[in-house]
């Protein structure tokens, strides 16, 4: 029987990148999966549900539809989130708030709206998608920065709240990954090409990590076979925080 046989998962941000590999992650393990987004996937036997994590009407409404299809919500995994380039001096209020809200109060309220359901549950336990930027310094990254090292902090503070009701609150943290995203921000530079092979040659491995790899520590985390671990901060980023090589 699969470690996933019988648990119900939503995932935010589902329709693309780490998101996207985490349901389909959890999807080919056995867990039925709901993929929480403002855009529709259509990977085929993910419930798509449309969600504002920045609503706390929209992230309400998205959770109790995602219980009542799946029978209940055993994994949350608060995977949503924006990004922002910018020191302190060239970052408006309004771009810190905007990935505030999105970044930190999305994995509240998704989190809070679906703890009726983990109470319910046998194997319940919220994954944050975290990143290295809460432990490491990384030049013009002010706002986003900000925003998962609130995240981090509400990982192991959410971890410590919940720890005797039996629900778990992990968190990983994500090198720079190949995603979308990252793509869109390589494609806006001169020479993409030449952007690329710098951001390869910044990390220890020589490569960015894969969402696929993330998904992998995601699943880890929220496997019910991992029941002993909660408030961890795992990181999932090629060495980047802790390696220092010499460049060659």
């Amino acid at each position: 029987m699969s470690e996933y046989q019988g648990i119900r998962a939503i995932v935010t941000g589902g329709a693309s990148g780490i998101g996207r590999a985490t349901a389909l992650e959890l999807q080919s393990r056995g867990a039925k999966v709901a993929a929480l987004d403002l855009n529709q996937g259509a990977d085929e036997g993910i419930a798509q549900i449309v969600c504002d994590v920045s609503d706390q009407a929209s992230a309400e409404d998205a959770v109790t539809k995602a219980a009542v299809l799946l029978g209940g919500i055993d994994v949350v995994v608060n995977n949503a989130g924006i990004g922002a380039r910018g020191t302190i001096e060239d970052t408006p209020d309004e771009t810190f708030l905007a990935l505030l809200n999105v970044n930190v109060l999305g994995a509240v309220r998704i989190t809070r709206a679906a703890l009726p359901w983990l109470r319910q549950s046998k194997s319940p336990v919220v994954v944050n998608t975290c990143s290295i930027a809460a432990w490491t310094g990384l030049e013009q990254r002010a706002a986003y920065s900000t925003s998962k090292g609130a995240l981090q902090a509400l990982t192991l503070a959410m971890a410590t709240d919940h720890v005797r009701e039996g629900i778990r609150v992990n968190c990983v943290q994500p090198g720079t990954a190949d995603t979308p995203w990252v793509q869109r921000l390589l494609d806006s530079a001169e020479n993409p090409d030449a952007e690329r092979a710098a951001l390869d040659a910044r990390q220890p491995m020589g490569r960015l990590i894969s969402a696929d790899e993330v998904a992998h520590a995601i699943c880890y985390l929220a496997s019910p076979r991992a029941g002993s671990t909660t408030g961890t901060l795992l990181a999932v980023d090629g060495g980047s925080h802790a390696l220092r090589p010499i460049p060659r």
